[in-house]
């Protein structure tokens, strides 16, 4: 499962959109989104409600602390709330470590109230969790008393009336039934959308009676998107996993990330450190938490150039082009004392590691000028269907490249060739230790 958060403009159009097709709810939701690239004119005009209604403008960018950053504008008219959110477009906050600016407002109507509740649905290991408190908004974790709780397991069914009822039981009895009733439908957004996180915090009745999520937080499993696209696509619109706030992909993140967007398999990369000596070209989703954690229990954390993964069988084209793009950072900023590459993985089940790697050599030949100016050495460890043509063509490479290149097969240990890279730089930094092999 991977987690993806959306913004809030998208999580309440969903969950108007489908708690209505699922049971029967139509909330009184209208939201539009608001950037530099909007037109007040087109928005007033396709969005009418926003002429006579009093609005809420607020950042929508993955991030709280809105209010205490003075980003949120309250009970404004429409020309009060296109002012309040231009005079802030583009303005460079730091949150909790992150500094990025602020690019994308959402605006939807103020609702006057006094009671806030607060309502999550999570998944866990086994199944999920619904916790209710009739004391929500910002004061919700001086009022953790009232928070009641239940978790059920996915085998064991749905949420229901009956595991409803304790949720509630501190609630006027005319409240019970139409809460009840919309704490169920969330849950029913929750399940069918493949959610793994759906908050409302705070949520409030509106003049009518009407659930209204004053705050909302969704996050979606991504890895359902092969069944769930036409539902997240409301309305035709396709639906944004926004980046965290403050984080900007390079321009290597974005070949990636197309390159990952159109293929059938999976091709990760995140640069952490431009000038790191570590650099990982590495095939599976755990065999790069294990050689991630391993560079970093080995004292080299701060040297990671990148943690990514390829996986799900690419081609050899789809490998040729991940590799050189890997290749490229690790060359780059190259200062004269030497870095480590790691190549390979776990033992594959069904990716052809021949196959692969004819990419990833292709890839090397390419850039052997820049490998060598930069003082890469390669640690090679694989398995898998092909392994043992792989391999020898990894150990045919190196007098090729005039780079020194350690091959092995699944007989070593993956933690074994991180412990050789580490040795070599140290020796480069005139520190090595005794010789250590990925057979140790």
């Amino acid at each position: 499962m991977a987690r993806k958060k959306i913004r809030e403009y998208d999580a309440k159009r969903l969950l108007k959109f489908h708690m209505k097709r699922l049971a029967g709810l139509d909330l009184p939701i209208q939201v539009v989104q608001f950037t530099a690239a909007t037109s007040p004119s087109d928005l007033l005009n396709e969005n009418p409600w926003l002429g006579s209604t009093r609005l809420v403008v607020k950042p929508d960018m993955l991030f709280g602390q809105r209010g205490k950053n003075d980003l949120v504008g309250l009970n404004l008219d429409f020309s009060q709330a296109i002012q309040f959110a231009t005079q802030r477009l583009n303005r460079t906050i730091t949150v909790n470590g992150c500094t990025g600016p602020i690019t994308t407002f959402l605006i939807e109507p103020f609702v006057p109230h006094e009671e806030e509740f607060y309502l999550s649905i999570t998944s866990t290991r086994n199944g999920w969790e619904v916790a209710f408190s009739e004391a929500g908004g910002v004061h919700i974790e001086e009022n953790w008393d009232k928070l009641r709780t239940v978790v059920q397991d996915t085998m064991d069914g749905p949420l229901n009336s009956e595991l409803v009822a304790p949720l509630i039981a501190g609630l006027p009895l005319e409240l019970k039934p139409s809460l009840e009733r919309f704490i169920l439908a969330a849950f029913a957004v929750f399940d069918d959308l493949d959610c793994t996180l759906l908050e409302m915090n705070p949520w409030t009745l509106d003049a009518e009676g009407q659930p209204f999520p004053l705050d909302m937080r969704v996050e979606l499993d991504d890895t359902a998107k092969y069944r769930d696209t036409a539902k997240w696509n409301v309305g035709g619109v396709e639906l944004e996993f926004p980046l965290p706030f403050g984080r900007v992909l390079t321009p290597a993140e974005e070949t990636i990330s197309a390159l990952d967007e159109a293929t059938g398999a999976s091709l990760k990369f995140t640069v952490l450190n431009p000038t790191g000596r570590v650099w990982l070209m590495v095939a599976g989703g755990g065999a790069s938490v294990i050689y991630t954690d391993t560079i970093a229990d080995l004292g080299f954390a701060q040297e990671l150039g990148n943690y990514g993964e390829y996986s799900g069988a690419p081609n050899t084209s789809e490998t040729y082009q991940y590799a050189r793009t890997v290749l490229d950072c690790a060359t780059s900023h190259a200062d004269g004392r030497g870095r480590a590459l790691l190549i390979g993985g776990g033992i594959a089940n069904f990716t052809d590691v021949a196959a692969t790697f004819t990419g990833i050599i292709q890839a090397l030949k390419e850039k052997k000028i820049a490998l060598q100016a930069a003082k890469v050495r390669i640690f090679v460890r694989r398995g898998g269907p092909n392994y043992q043509k792989g391999l020898t063509l990894m150990r045919s490479l190196g007098d090729e490249l005039g780079v020194p290149i350690s091959v092995y097969g699944p007989e070593s240990s993956m933690t074994g060739i991180c412990a050789e890279a580490i040795e070599y730089l140290k020796h480069q930094d005139g520190a090595a230790g005794p010789p250590v092999t990925a057979s140790a």
